[in-house]
């Protein structure tokens, strides 16, 4: 009866990964979407890309100045007195 159980219960997991599966393959966008989204994402604009990397730039020079300082530059006060 056990050997039943476990052998009812192995096929029902399975049927359910099968499922899943199936609803995975039926809900994910083909080739042609794929490829469309890939041209809309804003990496593929070049001006995009240039005005990213710039302000990357400019977000990596203030996290470097805050750290060579012991003042806090969050507050805004200016520095230490």
């Amino acid at each position: 009866m056990s050997g039943l159980r476990t052998v009812l219960a192995s096929i029902g997991v399975v049927g359910l990964v099968g499922v899943g599966y199936g609803m995975w393959a039926i809900i994910s966008p083909g080739e042609e979407r794929k490829r469309e989204m890939l041209k809309n994402l804003p990496e593929a604009n070049p001006v995009r890309m240039e005005e990213t990397r710039k302000r990357n730039a400019l977000m990596l020079q203030v996290l470097k100045d805050a750290a060579e300082t012991n003042d806090n530059i969050a507050r805004g006060y200016g520095g230490q007195k």
